[in-house]
């Protein structure tokens, strides 16, 4: 009985990994063939104007080389806190089930949106240099947070194998990067900085699925994952305050 639920549970995950893959090679085919001439063009004519604002390559020059000196601390520090004590949280959530690897669903969520949304601003250079800063301010927060309050993995957790994520982290898994959850914050904030509404519907509703994903692999605790969306909410509205910018029109 028990052999054939874990044979079910095994079969159930390979299908909706093969189902997400096959959605974003799918939704990568209609991008691409979508990128036409005209599409490029108008690409180059908003990029041509943004760069008519020295105002506006200045904050890109400088919102570019913060946004590096951030991600380069980062990348440094999290194989360190790696070796930090931290406290293990109890979390009732979580003690309701067993963990299952969906790490190769998680993977295509996350990057599947990252393609397509930076694809899909792309012709918005004011929206990017925005979705820049705001990356920047998220990936600093999560610097301090994760340093003043370092916590343990979930006991069960199922490490989840990112090549990404690993880079970060000097080649290992990354396993007490807790609070706040990075790829839920990142999923949000691709929701925030879309122009198209329903592009925007769709990063919500992965932002949701990508929350789930890590929580049933026990890789995050659940306020880790809860929080996320607040921070990247939070440093969005800073960006737009920083940029005085009512509408991200151009």
């Amino acid at each position: 009985m028990l052999g054939s639920l874990k044979k079910y549970l095994a079969d159930w995950k390979n299908s909706l990994a093969v189902f997400f893959t096959g959605l974003l090679f799918l939704s990568l085919r209609v991008i691409f063939c979508r990128i036409t001439i005209k599409h490029i063009k108008e690409i180059t004519v908003a990029w041509k104007a943004a760069f008519a604002d020295s105002g506006f390559i200045t904050k890109l020059i400088v919102s570019t080389i913060l946004l590096s000196i951030v991600l380069f601390f980062l990348a440094n520090y999290l194989p360190y806190n790696e070796t930090r004590p931290g406290s293990t949280l109890h979390d009732p959530l979580l003690e309701t089930f067993e963990p299952i690897d969906l790490t190769w669903i998680s993977f295509v969520l996350i990057y599947g949106a990252l393609i397509i949304g930076l694809s899909a601003l792309a012709k918005f250079p004011r929206s990017v240099l925005i979705a820049f800063q705001s990356y920047a301010l998220l990936a600093s927060l999560r610097l301090i947070t994760i340093h003043f309050l370092p916590l343990n993995a979930p006991p069960a957790i199922i490490p989840m194998e990112d090549p990404f994520v690993a880079f970060f982290g000097g080649g290992k898994t990354l396993l007490k990067d807790l609070f706040f959850s990075g790829h839920t914050s990142t999923m949000f904030l691709l929701a925030l900085t879309a122009q198209n509404k329903y592009l925007k519907l769709s990063f919500v509703i992965c932002t949701i699925l990508i929350g789930a994903t890590v929580l049933a692999q026990h890789v995050h605790y659940t306020i880790d994952v809860i929080a996320a969306p607040f921070f990247a909410y939070t440093t969005y509205r800073i960006a737009h305050l920083i940029n005085k910018e009512k509408k991200l029109s151009v």
